[in-house]
């Protein structure tokens, strides 16, 4: 199990949602019409060519609205339609901003939880 507990959140998000059929790019630089290059730590892609971007904040403290504001803003910078954030947890602000704007926040221990039930099994 110690194996396990060195894995970074990133790889954790990835593998989940590879797990789901889709494909996943970690690391994904791109330029938005502003001329701006917005980073992501990972692209989504399904086979009806919908993308999604997602950034993954591994901190100990509440992610606000402000970094839900800057996701959407780079999101729609890039054309991408869809996107999340992945983390411990959620300020009521940024939960509020993220309904309207249809941002997707997903708590951290969902996905580890998931992949724990349906993840790989050590053989």
């Amino acid at each position: 199990m110690r194996e396990q507990e060195s894995i970074s959140l990133v790889d954790s998000v990835a593998e989940f949602f590879a797990s789901r059929g889709f494909h996943v790019e970690k690391s994904v630089i791109l330029e938005g019409d502003s001329g701006l290059e917005h980073f992501f730590d990972l692209l989504l892609s399904d086979g009806r060519k919908e993308r999604t971007v997602i950034w993954v904040k591994d901190w100990s403290r509440t992610v606000g609205v402000n970094m839900v504001i800057k996701l959407d803003r780079a999101a729609s910078d890039t054309n991408v339609r869809n996107s999340a954030i992945v983390a411990g947890r959620f300020s009521d602000h940024a939960k509020a901003y993220a309904n309207r704007r249809r941002v997707r926040l997903v708590e951290k221990r969902e996905v580890l939880a998931q992949l724990g039930d349906s993840g790989p099994k050590p053989g």
